[in-house]
């Protein structure tokens, strides 16, 4: 399959084309030009020659080549074109000119006794070469012109592609979560440019873009800060409060809080890109069936005894796995399926599937995308995606054809 041309080359190859237009345009006027000066030359030194031949003629009553000279003087030429005959009966001296057959040639005539004509022919044989080889020469001059231009329009086209390039780079990087990526001045100092004014825009957008999301992180981590102490207060007050039914409602809210304001925290954490794993190279079977059984949720384990070995942070793989299988549990259905193959884990429920917005644009914070997939704060997903960064592994979430939701986190090998 071709790939499409770059904006270098598609700039050297319109060049080219303009100015091939331009070379062919210039040809056909030099060559018309000079065509038409022979024929000109051609034909009035034809008739020059048919004076002096009538001349000769009279005086001595015949064609002598002596005084001719070069010219074909006839009378009454059997070859004479019937235009130009026709013309000279008529009482015309007039000439023809023709430069297409295989013996270009030039014709004067005119009438002389009565119904006769006298013609001369002179021969073009050398003009027309010298046609051709004007022509050969047109072809390589604008051959050269074209390749010209379309080196140097491919030279002038290179720092605008270097500068577009650079440009697509960094918002690149920028949407890769690399905040600190800029593009920096393009081009000669002090010039403003296009290019300089994209680039330019691209740097203010992600600097804009920077301080809103430290000041949203900064936000959320302050937060999640400030509820951490009263909350740890409302949780030891909970712990005092009679058994009873509200007793084990506020428990659980507290529960829930504290849960949140944990979650909360760690977002902040993985935003601001302080995470370090501790690497281990371990088993991937029986670390998932370990790790599915801890996490409390009935689920079957596939593949508990696969050899393959890993490279992996152990709590924050538990963290990932145990975050999934909580999703699956609360949004989805019943069963939910646990798969180890290779490197690879699935995990799998038969509820709804994920909603085509998630699908589309991945998880989002405190949302969960549609109702029939219930309730939740929507940081699971968030932070999975986030640890899974963390560690190396990647993530994809897609609805199998049979149903239900399945998320596979890949890891790397040991």
């Amino acid at each position: 399959m071709s790939q499409a041309l770059g904006l270098r080359w598609k700039i050297a190859v319109l060049l080219a084309v303009g100015c091939s237009l331009v070379a062919v345009a210039i040809g056909f006027l030099i060559h018309g030009a000079r065509a038409r000066q022979i024929g000109e030359a051609a034909r009035a030194g034809a008739t020059a020659q048919l004076i002096t031949v009538r001349k000769v003629y009279e005086l001595t009553g015949r064609l002598d080549r002596d005084y001719v000279g070069e010219a074909d003087a006839r009378i009454d030429c059997p070859q004479l074109p019937d235009a130009l005959r026709t013309a000279a009966l008529d009482g015309q001296r007039t000439t023809y000119l023709d430069m297409s057959g295989p013996d270009p040639a030039v014709w004067a005539a005119r009438p002389i006794g009565g119904r006769h004509v006298l013609s001369v022919r002179l021969s073009l044989g050398d003009e027309r070469a010298e046609l051709a080889e004007l022509d050969r020469h047109l072809v390589a001059y604008g051959a050269s012109v074209v390749a010209l231009a379309a080196l140097g329009g491919a030279l002038l086209a290179s720092r605008l592609s270097r500068d577009l390039r650079t440009a697509a780079e960094t918002a690149r990087r920028i949407s890769a979560g690399d905040l600190d990526a800029r593009i920096g001045p393009s081009g000669r100092p002090g010039a403003r440019d296009e290019v300089a004014e994209l680039s330019s825009a691209v740097d203010t957008m992600a600097a804009s873009l920077q301080q809103r999301l430290e000041a949203e992180q900064r936000f959320t981590a302050d937060v999640a800060h400030e509820l951490r102490t009263p909350l740890t207060g409302l949780h030891t007050a909970a712990e005092l409060l009679p058994p009873g039914r509200p007793t084990e409602l506020v428990r659980d809210r507290v529960a829930a809080l504290r849960t949140l304001t944990e979650d909360l925290l760690e977002v902040a954490r993985l935003d601001a890109n302080r995470e370090e794993p501790q690497w281990e190279a371990l088993p991937l079977g029986p670390l998932v069936e370990s790790i599915t059984r801890r996490s409390g949720v009935a689920a079957e384990v596939l593949g508990a005894w696969e050899p393959a070995r890993v490279r992996t942070d152990v709590r924050r793989l538990e963290r990932i796995l145990a975050n999934l299988l909580a999703n699956a549990r609360r949004h989805g259905g019943d069963p939910v399926l646990v798969a180890v193959s290779g490197t690879a884990v699935t995990v799998r429920d038969a509820g709804p599937g994920f909603p085509d917005q998630l699908l589309r644009e991945g998880p989002q914070r405190f949302l969960t995308g549609a109702p029939e997939r219930g309730q939740g704060t929507g940081l699971g997903l968030t932070i999975a995606l986030g640890q899974a960064q963390v560690i190396g592994a990647r993530v994809r979430l897609a609805n199998p054809r049979a149903g239900g939701a399945a998320a596979t986190v890949t890891l790397p090998p040991a």
